[in-house]
């Protein structure tokens, strides 16, 4: 996974990496896929909210995997691009939060991200098309 984001790894003022949000973005993606996450759906913020510039929604399929696959995540940003993430839910795993600053993931059991919808509330709308006369 280094290698893949260490091109867009810069340098803060203060010599510590830090990485852009794309580059958070696709290491949180091969860590989702890496952990079998499913039904990944990843949003761009940019423009719509200032809580960060991407959010990523995905499932597992159980309270084991939701937490195992957040905690893996926190692990492998702090250990590749050195990002300390903050969890929220881990401890019952229905839906967890992982906030990395510019990418918000939430992990979330199928049946709990089926009653928020939370994917519907950012995703674009739809544009209805016209039947044609």
């Amino acid at each position: 996974m280094k290698s893949d984001v260490v091109g867009s790894v810069r340098k803060s003022a203060r010599g510590q990496s830090s990485a852009t949000s794309d580059a958070i973005l696709a290491a949180v993606l091969k860590s989702l896929e890496e952990d079998k996450a499913e039904d990944v759906v990843k949003i761009d913020l940019r423009g719509k909210s200032q809580i960060g510039d991407h959010m990523v929604i995905c499932s597992g399929r159980s309270t084991r995997q939701v937490s195992a696959i957040s905690e893996k995540l926190k692990d492998r940003l702090k250990d590749d691009l050195g990002i300390f993430s903050k969890l929220e839910g881990k401890g019952t795993g229905d839906w967890v939060l992982v906030d990395t600053g510019d990418v918000i993931v939430h992990i979330f059991r199928p049946e709990v991200r089926e009653f928020y919808q939370l994917d519907q509330m950012w995703l674009e709308p739809a544009v209805p098309t016209q039947p044609k006369v």
